[in-house]
């Protein structure tokens, strides 16, 4: 009859993870969603501005 222990470590090399290639993709590819929610939110900040410039602009020639 198996032990406690004896159990546990089989259980533990049947749940191993041997291949953490996936892993490893799973993490790039979070960095990634993170990099282009930065870019998203910086163009939207940039891109505001820049609206707010050409409508002074636009309102400067139009006077």
């Amino acid at each position: 009859m198996l032990r406690v222990n004896e159990y546990a470590a089989i259980v533990a090399q049947f749940f191993a993870v041997k291949d953490k290639r996936g892993v490893t993709a799973i993490e790039y590819g979070l960095i990634a969603a993170l990099i282009a929610v930065a870019i998203i939110v910086g163009a939207r900040a940039v891109g505001s501005n820049l609206n707010a410039l050409f409508n002074s602009v636009a309102t400067t020639i139009s006077s």
